[in-house]
């Protein structure tokens, strides 16, 4: 390995496997929901849907984006959260008493410069991104949840259903709830885990040697 791509696998090593692995997961729900959902329309005597099809089937679309609507939601009430709630002990929680927070030296980022309302977004830009990846994601699920139930009646002759009578539909709430207390479980452990056990190296967590009492890393 040259020196040019060691250091750039040093910089952004994680970003690299996580995406990696977010492609090998979404290659492998591609693949086999496709299998389950063909097998499906077999049953009812309808012909097989093509990878470009499947892609674009209300099927393929609310499974994706039912996950994605509760990664995002999840991730953005996280950022907005902690920004004025503390959890005493846990490496996620910003320390109890105010500290002046360490700024490596270099060129402040453009809206920094620009101040005034470049600034004012600039300072919410996370948690507003969160926000629009969320929205984007809820609008993409309902759709692709809605799809898929007209798909599913019109295999068994039922009448469609439209979108807005789908939006109060349990199923599609059902979904989208089982979801998002997944999420709020996994962040409300890593924050509470993080009082009492370790894992040595992990910015996630406090230094081995650090008291369940200390806040933050």
């Amino acid at each position: 390995m040259s020196l040019s791509a060691s250091t750039f696998w040093r910089r952004n090593g994680l970003s690299i496997v996580l995406l990696t692995c977010l492609l090998a997961a979404l290659f492998g729900q591609i693949a086999t929901g496709r299998s389950v959902y063909n097998a499906e329309r077999l049953e009812h005597h309808l012909l097989a849907l093509t990878l470009g099809q499947y892609l674009t089937s209300g099927h393929f679309v609310s499974a994706t984006f039912e996950n994605w609507e509760s990664e995002f939601l999840q991730m953005g009430l996280y950022v907005l959260l902690t920004v004025s709630l503390r959890q005493q002990g846990s490496a996620e929680s910003r320390p109890l008493e105010p500290r002046s927070e360490r700024i490596e030296p270099g060129p402040a980022p453009w809206p920094v410069k620009a101040g005034g309302l470049w600034r004012r977004l600039y300072e919410n830009s996370l948690s507003i991104a969160f926000g629009l990846l969320f929205s984007a994601s809820f609008v993409l699920h309902l759709c692709g949840s809605w799809r898929a139930r007209n798909a599913e009646q019109a295999m068994k002759g039922e009448p469609q259903t439209g979108l807005v009578s789908f939006l109060g539909d349990a199923q599609f709430w059902f979904e989208s709830f089982q979801n998002w207390q997944s999420e709020f479980l996994a962040v409300a452990a890593l924050v509470i885990l993080t009082i009492w056990l370790r894992q040595k190296d992990s910015p996630q967590s406090k230094p081995v040697e650090a008291p369940h009492s200390q806040t933050g890393v």
